[in-house]
């Protein structure tokens, strides 16, 4: 996910988090002290560069952290997917794949997410 989609996604947050506690889009610009034309273009990701100082009044209002503002919420869990997950990692094990050996795929998965990553910057 690259920088831009995760501020999109804030938008949604900062809506789904204002219908939560019942807030109108006025009564939480009112709250955060900031206008609520700019809160607005927030919400419908047409800002998509909001201050820190800013996200942290409207965090302050949302009554929630900095970082649940800002972090996408985790997807659930697919019962499904995870049973496939599950049944993958026996036919690891009973085949003779060591818990050494998978974490050394997973470390080096991740270290080439972080390669790919540093090249999009």
């Amino acid at each position: 996910m690259n920088a831009k989609d995760r501020w999109i996604m804030l938008g949604k947050r900062v809506r789904k988090l204002r219908m939560e506690r019942g807030l109108s889009l006025s009564e939480l610009a009112e709250a955060a002290g900031v206008a609520k034309s700019y809160l607005s273009t927030i919400e419908r990701d047409i800002h998509s560069n909001p201050s820190v100082h800013l996200l942290d009044k409207i965090a302050a209002a949302l009554d929630v952290s900095m970082k649940q503002l800002v972090q996408p919420d985790p997807p659930e869990p697919d019962p499904l997917v995870m049973q496939e997950w599950y049944d993958m990692f026996q036919d690891a094990l009973n085949s003779g794949v060591s818990r050494e050996e998978l974490k050394s795929i997973i470390e080096f998965r991740k270290w080439q997410v972080g390669q790919s990553e540093k090249e999009e910057e």
